[in-house]
């Protein structure tokens, strides 16, 4: 009897969700012979700016150097200094809302030395092998490309350093290899930095994607390969059947397989805590917006101290921030968009950022202990996949192929046991 319960190799499959994480894991369940059909509750293969998922809005850093646990000590001490700062890169509304103090409770306590060690640790093979299943999906006929390249980031402070240096050495010391250097200004080509920029280190071994072109092109690589994608599909139910998942929609349009893959973000809990997922997923929305530049990017530019990612993009510069806790669905607030350029203003040049477009909010998939859920539910032949925090780009990809591996063999992958969802 296979771990997962279900006779076989499942035929047919159907994936809740048409973010990275959820086409990556399409894809790789079509590489073991699954039928597969994918519903989103938004347009699929034309989304614009708005309040659409993560994989379409964000830096598009791939990024495994930078890709930690979000609850440490330091996140905690920052967190606190600028809970109220309206313009501070991390923003939680004044609002009474029970659920999201319960969840940033939660999420303080596991703000250790110890806690964040033991889950950098489950990081730390991830980090290693997802890369690899980029280039996986671009063999196998994703058309957008990834591009290496260092990520140089930069300070106006030379004290400023000390905090990512110390966070790059706590990262070797759970036994992940990280190339970095620091170089003096004069040694770095990035027109980008102004002259109030006084360090940079540069970190090795990174690339970045255009990330919707990257979602747009698995999302046509799946429909190629036979896949179905449904838009507009807006769960309500996840039923079992005799020998079946069935998954109804708010219109009562029902649409069954022997494995459903429920990987839907932000509202990931409002499904998955019905079927034994006790670890619960909020929204830490980020911003982003498009500028363009006097000259050409050559690559990412990380400024750490206001939490800034800028990316090589369409000609101009993508430039991505905030970690803002409200509903996935509110409106994009303006005000944070203003936040991100009044800090990232003095520390870059030749931007046009009064003629900024593309303006975008997101949520990202945050968890209470920093761990995403990955794997089987308490219901038979139905499966979770997220609450990466912000590197379900990064990781997308890398857990789509264990998940569909272990969907189609029963057996749990070495690499997902950390993240088990009924933790």
């Amino acid at each position: 009897m296979r771990e997962d319960g279900i006779d076989g190799v499942p035929r047919r499959a159907v994936v809740v969700g048409a973010g990275v994480v959820g086409l990556s894991t399409a894809w790789f369940l079509q590489e073991h012979g699954v039928e597969v059909t994918v519903l989103d509750r938004d347009t699929v293969l034309d989304r614009k700016a708005g309040a659409a998922g993560a994989s379409w809005g964000n830096a598009g850093y791939l990024s495994p150097g930078f890709s930690i646990p979000l609850p440490e000590p330091g996140v905690l001490r920052y967190g606190l200094r600028s809970l109220f700062d309206r313009d501070a890169p991390l923003y939680v509304p004044t609002s009474v809302d029970p659920g999201l103090w319960s969840f940033l409770i939660g999420f303080a306590r596991r703000c250790t030395p110890r806690a964040w060690q033991r889950s950098m640790r489950a990081f730390v093979p991830m980090n290693a092998e997802c890369l690899d299943a980029f280039d996986a999906l671009t063999a196998g006929g994703v058309s957008a490309p990834t591009v290496p390249a260092p990520i140089t980031a930069a300070f106006e402070k030379p004290e400023q350093v000390a905090e990512l240096r110390h966070e790059f050495e706590q990262i070797r010391r759970c036994g992940q290899e990280i190339e970095v250097h620091e170089l003096s200004t004069s040694d770095v080509d990035v027109p980008q930095l102004s002259s109030r920029i006084a360090a940079v280190l540069r970190v090795e071994g990174q690339r970045y994607v255009d990330p919707g072109e990257f979602t747009r092109s698995l999302a046509k690589a799946v429909v190629e390969r036979g896949g179905k994608l449904r838009a507009g599909f807006r769960v309500r139910d996840v039923l079992r059947g005799s020998e079946q998942v069935i998954v109804k929609s708010e219109q009562e349009e029902r649409v069954s397989a022997e494995a459903v893959v429920l990987a839907t973000g932000s509202w990931l809990s409002r499904l998955a805590k019905p079927l034994g997922v006790r670890t619960p997923v909020r929204a830490g929305r980020g911003y982003s917006f498009t500028v363009p530049t006097e000259q050409p990017v050559p690559g990412p530019i990380y400024l750490p101290a206001v939490r800034v990612a800028c990316t090589p993009y369409q000609g101009g510069l993508r430039v991505a921030g905030t970690m803002e806790f409200r509903p996935a669905d509110d409106p994009l607030d303006r005000g944070r968009i203003e936040a991100i350029v009044r800090s990232a203003r003095p520390l870059l040049q030749g931007v046009g950022w009064e003629v900024r477009h593309d303006e975008w909010v997101g949520g990202r998939p945050v968890t209470t202990d920093g761990l995403p859920l990955i794997g089987q539910t308490k219901m038979s032949g139905v499966y979770v996949a997220g609450g990466h925090g912000m590197w379900g780009l990064t990781l997308g990809p890398l857990t789509g192929r264990l998940l569909a591996e272990q969907i189609a063999t029963g057996k749990r992958p070495a690499l997902l046991r950390p993240f088990n969802p009924l933790r």
